[in-house]
């Protein structure tokens, strides 16, 4: 039994592609496991969505994963991270990992005044989820949050440079430049899609000190603590596999996803929730 666990694959997933930000620095951090990915494509974005609309959606793709034999879900999803990890470590009878607090630590850890701003969606941003976990790893750290939904529909549509992205970043930015931070967290993970454009916006700014935090590599470096301490990583020498599921736009999402992830992708499968 316990070989089988060690064996099943790590559920991830998202609204859309932007988790894939995850499985990236999940296949660096662990070359050898098997991971299942699930981009609820039909329904993104979640950022826009009521608290409860956005728990009942988490837990279809949670259960999905779950009826798919996983050994634990990474939640790639900023939005369900702020609002619905509790209910799913409730409801199902396996690990549950989110993206904020990961990301919070590494933003204290990058601050040097303690000033950190937060780019997310309108929902994660409401729920004051960043303030917290902030507060958690540090009693000095100020959180500067600042609603950006229009990032997400532009990493979807692959609208990552140019004018059209650049103005709206800049839009965005401007809170958290009269607020003086000197980290800002990217608290969505389709948001490191567009990360030329922030970067570039950041230093023009606030300056080429101040640090942009994407939480996808602390997401990892803890999962793969998290498996070894439990005796879940796989320890074969072989390289795990990516299984793409979605739920809606399969050719597009694959084409995204090859680029993305830089190698080809087996065939992407449509599910329904």
């Amino acid at each position: 039994m316990i070989r089988d666990r060690v064996d099943a694959p790590l559920g991830v997933f998202d609204s859309g592609l932007g988790g894939l930000t995850v499985v990236r620095a999940l296949r660096e951090a662990l070359p050898h496991e098997h991971i299942v990915y699930l981009g609820d494509t039909a329904r993104v974005p979640y950022g826009t969505r009521a608290e409860a609309t956005v728990i009942r959606y988490a837990m279809a793709c949670a259960k999905h994963l779950v009826h798919r034999g996983v050994k634990a879900i990474v939640v790639a999803c900023n939005t369900v991270s702020a609002v619905a990890p509790t209910t799913l470590r409730v409801e199902l009878d396996l690990p549950v990992l989110g993206v904020i607090e990961p990301g919070a630590r590494a933003g204290v850890a990058a601050s040097r005044r303690g000033r950190i701003g937060v780019l997310a969606t309108a929902a994660t941003i409401a729920s004051g989820a960043y303030p917290r976990a902030v507060a958690a790893a540090s009693t000095r750290a100020e959180v500067v949050g600042q609603a950006a939904p229009l990032l997400v529909p532009l990493a979807e549509e692959g609208w990552t440079v140019g004018e059209v992205p650049t103005l709206v970043v800049r839009r965005y930015l401007e809170p958290l430049v009269t607020a003086d931070v000197d980290v800002v967290i990217l608290g969505c993970t389709h948001y490191p899609l567009l990360r030329a454009t922030l970067d570039a916006e950041v230093s023009q700014l606030l300056g080429a000190t101040t640090k942009v935090v994407d939480s996808a590599h602390a997401v990892a470096s803890e999962a793969k603590d998290f498996l070894g301490e439990r005796g879940l990583a796989r320890r074969t020498e072989d390289g795990g596999s990516i299984e793409l599921l979605v739920t809606d736009m399969p050719k597009s999402f694959a084409d995204v996803a090859s680029r993305f992830l830089g190698h080809a992708l087996p065939e992407v499968e449509v599910v329904d929730l």
